[in-house]
């Protein structure tokens, strides 16, 4: 089976990570022939929720899950880990401001930023979860500077899931025939759900998602509102943010950049920008492949006027963001 693989999860008394463990310690992400060491992050409040955590992740009884560490120093989390996911971040609270909620984030990830340089493997994989997703992936990566820009990475899987749902849902298909739906940019109101590059396949064989449809209103208006305000639609629904949901799509997110992608096939994850005439400086959600580990950005794709207004409409977004978060990242 080989040594047990490291992996960090923040937030980890939180419901997000409530629905990710399990999975995770049961193989369902890296592989069932992969051992698994838990490292539990969260503030010093919840150790005792997270107390019961581990309890119950014992009681389950996986063969595959070696240890399980609950801590409230990052520098224990973080230690020779091979995967981070940072799912723990402040929350958005009533009347608070966006640029309020960057400030309040952005001491939480230089510090984790700061203590993955030192701590983690310089192999480690990160994806950064807690909100606002992308711009803290940035903060985190300019503090970690002796690993890779490449390992760092912020989810919009769970965007391209629910993009995926909804086409399904309107064609009749089984979600899985759904595939290569884009989600350009940020993890925030802003983001481009793209389906023009997307296709479907059914008995008939392979056919465009926008030939599939027949209307393009459909996709640039109800589908594209629908996916960007289903956030807020499920917590005006059930009172608690997505977390089923975002648990799945950090296992797919995960599974994917370890396993890889099939050939001609393509997801969504944010990574450093610069492709599509994207400014520099951000982490900006793309298309990419992956293969033997390492993503890269699916080039050559057609950009229609509509499509470009969107991209540099979220473009922009990200580039304020950055510039409030500037005082907490390394010139």
């Amino acid at each position: 089976m080989g040594d047990p693989l490291r992996v960090c999860v923040t937030g980890a008394a939180g419901q997000i990570a409530y629905s990710l463990l399990h999975p995770i310690a049961n193989g369902d992400v890296f592989g069932k022939d992969r051992p698994i060491v838990l490292l539990l992050l969260d503030i010093e409040p919840m150790m005792g929720v997270l107390k019961g955590v581990v309890m119950e992740m014992m009681d389950c009884a996986l063969p595959l899950l070696k240890d399980t560490i609950a801590t409230a120093d990052p520098t224990v989390a973080f230690q020779d880990i091979d995967v981070a996911i940072l799912v723990g971040a402040m929350p958005r609270r009533q009347g608070m401001q966006r640029k309020d909620l960057l400030k309040a984030n952005a001491g939480i990830f230089t510090a984790q930023g700061k203590a993955l340089d030192t701590c983690a493997k310089k192999s480690v994989k990160v994806l950064v979860v807690g909100n606002p997703a992308n711009t803290n992936c940035l903060i985190a990566m300019k503090n970690a500077p002796s690993i890779p820009r490449k390992n760092f990475t912020a989810l919009t899987r769970l965007d391209q899931n629910r993009a995926q749902a909804q086409v399904s849902a309107r064609l009749g298909v089984a979600c899985d025939a759904v595939r290569n739906v884009i989600i350009w940019g940020n993890h925030s109101g802003t983001q481009y759900v793209d389906a023009t590059h997307a296709h479907v396949v059914t008995q008939q064989g392979k056919q465009d998602v926008c030939d599939a449809v027949k209307d393009d209103a459909w996709l640039q208006g109800e589908f594209l509102q629908t996916v960007q305000k289903r956030g807020a639609a499920v917590i005006a629904a059930r009172k608690l943010s997505s977390a089923m949901s975002a648990a799945k799509a950090i296992c797919d997110h995960m599974r994917d950049w370890c396993f890889g992608t099939k050939p001609g096939e393509w997801v969504s994850m944010g990574v450093t920008s610069g492709a599509y005439n994207v400014p520099d400086g951000l982490i900006y959600s793309y298309p990419v492949k992956i293969e033997n580990g390492e993503w890269s950005i699916v080039e050559g794709l057609n950009i229609s006027q509509f499509s470009r207004e969107k991209m540099d409409e979220t473009a922009k977004e990200l580039t304020d963001e950055r510039d409030a978060a500037a005082e907490f990242m390394p010139k």
